[in-house]
């Protein structure tokens, strides 16, 4: 999924009750993010879906059939973000020092996006790919949507 270039957030019918981060589920890299943000999310805010997952295709237009052209995606009260925003929405979101990252929005977006593409076209040669989508811990079950 991507909306390349869009400069807002974009409107939704159903506001979540929490912020959701919707992640490509057998990519290792977004795993690793999802764990950077469980272990940094204290409160218990954000909620965790797989692009593949019926919360994805509920919620979310449909994705492409490439998968290293779909990006991480936010869902909150104000809209959706993908690409770079998504990233620093998650961070702003997080508060504490994670705020500082959200500096990030200085460099312009097309700049951002570039850099964030160049990332998701090679993740999986880079990171790696696990064969099936995270099983999240009896633990972390309450905060994965299917």
């Amino acid at each position: 999924m991507s909306r390349r270039g869009s400069p807002e957030p974009s409107p939704i019918a159903d506001r979540p009750a929490h912020p959701i981060i919707f992640f490509d589920g057998v990519c290792a890299l977004c795993n690793r993010f999802v764990d950077v943000v469980l272990r940094a999310d204290k409160r218990g805010t954000f909620r965790f879906a797989p692009l593949q997952g019926d919360t994805a295709k509920e919620l979310l237009p449909p994705l492409r059939k490439d998968p290293s052209e779909w990006s991480l995606v936010y869902l909150d009260e104000r809209g959706t973000y993908d690409e770079s925003d998504a990233s620093l929405e998650v961070c702003r979101r997080l508060g504490g020092l994670w705020r500082l990252l959200g500096l990030l929005r200085v460099v312009p977006r097309p700049v951002r996006n570039a850099v964030y593409r160049v990332i998701v076209h090679n993740r999986y040669r880079w990171f790696g790919r696990h064969p099936t989508c995270r099983v999240p811990t009896p633990e972390e079950r309450d905060r994965f949507l299917p």
